[in-house]
């Protein structure tokens, strides 16, 4: 039995995924941080959904805010062979292309942190692409829910939208390409349950107007690392009381002539989860 778990403005909704459309409305007994905390997640998802009273099904246009309570959130990259190559071709003027070749292959993974809570953006939010950036790309990635005791209990999709002009410039100003106002949403919801399959799929879909100026796929199996690899080095001297989530790096990459502008609408698809939505503004 697995469950996912959307956030609105005033309520939670649980869905029973082994009953699809089988939803339950929340008003209280519900917090993402005692969720987290748990050390049995999904024990105490199903003893909230059998308490709650029964709801309405879920439009998938219906906004929703992230899926988080008190968590960080912080990302991995070069994981996947792709974004190595990208990440080499854009560092590559200012002679910061040997780092990314490297800890591709290295022991310990590129690990930062992304955003706080109250920063994270949801479904149908707007995601931004910074002023003084010019070549800007949304990354699509599976994103680790991990609890304060360090156990992977769930899974969302994310959107670690990446400067690609200013990391290129130089590897040292990765804090500014990568963590400014809204650059990272959650959602449309939390999966708590098993692990996906190696199989499953992760695609993006970008449209520009009434045109799709940028579409690709890849599959979890791509992932150089392990998952419980990379949310153990996470936790390595460090401490997360309220847990965290851990985005997993992309190996959906656009090409080098590709950019985004504001306006465009950003569409991750992640299969057993959903699709996470966002409109792209300037800031």
């Amino acid at each position: 039995m697995s469950f996912k778990i959307y956030r609105s403005a005033s309520s939670v909704f649980l869905e029973n995924t082994d009953s699809p459309g089988h939803f339950r409305h929340v008003d209280e007994g519900f917090s993402f941080d005692e969720l987290f905390q748990s050390e049995d997640p999904r024990g105490y998802v199903a003893s909230v959904f059998e308490s709650a009273s029964d709801g309405e099904a879920i439009d998938p246009g219906t906004p929703f805010q992230a899926p988080i309570g008190n968590q960080e959130i912080w990302a991995a990259g070069v994981t996947y062979f792709r974004s190595r190559t990208a990440r080499m071709e854009e560092a590559e003027s200012a002679g910061g292309d040997i780092f990314y070749d490297k800890v591709y292959d290295a022991d310990r993974p590129e690990l930062f942190f992304k955003c706080s809570a109250v920063k994270a953006r949801g479904h149908m939010d707007v995601v931004c692409i910074r002023e003084d950036s010019t070549w800007d790309v949304p990354e699509p990635e599976l994103t680790l829910a991990i609890s304060s005791g360090g156990k992977i209990f769930g899974y969302t999709a994310g959107n670690d939208m990446s400067s690609r002009s200013i990391e290129g410039e130089n590897p040292l100003y990765l804090p500014q390409a990568k963590v400014y106002k809204g650059s990272c949403s959650i959602g449309p919801c939390l999966v708590v349950g098993d692990p996906f399959p190696p199989e499953t799929k992760i695609a993006v879909k970008i449209t520009r107007g009434s045109e799709e100026v940028f579409g690709g796929d890849t599959e979890i199996s791509q992932i150089k690392r392990g998952l419980d690899e990379l949310a153990g080095f996470l936790y390595r001297s460090n401490e997360f009381p309220q847990g965290a989530y851990l985005m997993t790096g992309t190996g959906v990459v656009p090409d080098s002539d590709f950019t985004l502008q504001e306006g465009d609408i950003v569409s991750i698809q992640i299969e057993g989860i959903g699709v996470l939505t966002n409109a792209v503004e300037k800031v």
